[in-house]
C-alpha cells in the first residue's frame, strides 16, 4: 500500500509540474499601454528593437478580455504569432476571423485591420515587424461596437 501511495504522490506531483509549465508565460507581461489607440487594457513589451544589424522589431502584447486595437495599417506588414487565448482579427471589408493559440497571422502590408481579445478570453501574441524605416503604424478610427460584435461563430 505504501508503494501505491508513493507512486500516486509522484504522479500527482509530475502532473502538477506539467500543468504549471504549460500555463507559465514565455515572456513576462509588459507595461500597461497608456496610448490612445485601443480600448480596454493592453500590456506591451518590446523584445527586440530593430537596428542596422537586424531590422526586425519584436514585441509581445497581452489583451484583457474584450480589449482591442483601433483600425490600423502596417505599411510593410507584420506577423502575429498567437501564444495564448482566443482573439479576433479583421481586415477592412472582410469577416472577422477567430484566432487561437498556435495560429500565425500575416498582416498584409498597407491593409487596414484590427485585432484584439474575444469577450471572454485574454489574448497574447508575439508581433514581428520588419523594414522599420517604412513600417511606422498608421492609426485609424476606433473599432465600433457593431464591428466588434459582428463575429460569426
Amino acid at each position: 500500500m505504501k508503494k501505491v501511495i508513493i507512486a500516486l504522490t509522484l504522479f500527482v506531483s509530475l502532473a502538477t509540474t506539467r500543468a504549471r509549465a504549460q500555463t507559465t508565460e514565455i515572456f513576462k507581461r509588459g507595461e500597461l499601454s497608456k496610448t490612445d489607440n485601443h480600448t480596454g487594457d493592453v500590456w506591451l513589451r518590446e523584445l527586440n528593437h530593430a537596428d542596422t544589424t537586424i531590422d526586425c522589431a519584436i514585441a509581445t502584447a497581452t489583451f484583457a478580455p474584450g480589449a482591442k486595437l483601433d483600425w490600423h495599417i502596417h505599411p510593410a506588414g507584420q506577423i502575429l504569432m498567437i501564444t495564448e487565448g482566443t482573439g479576433y482579427y479583421q481586415e477592412k471589408g472582410k469577416a472577422i476571423q477567430i484566432v487561437h493559440k498556435g495560429d500565425v497571422l500575416k498582416c498584409t502590408p498597407g491593409v487596414a485591420h484590427w485585432h484584439g481579445a474575444s469577450p471572454n478570453s485574454t489574448f497574447t501574441y508575439i508581433a514581428a515587424s520588419t523594414n522599420s524605416a517604412k513600417n511606422k503604424t498608421v492609426w485609424l478610427q476606433r473599432v465600433t461596437d457593431e464591428e466588434y460584435k459582428s463575429v460569426k461563430n
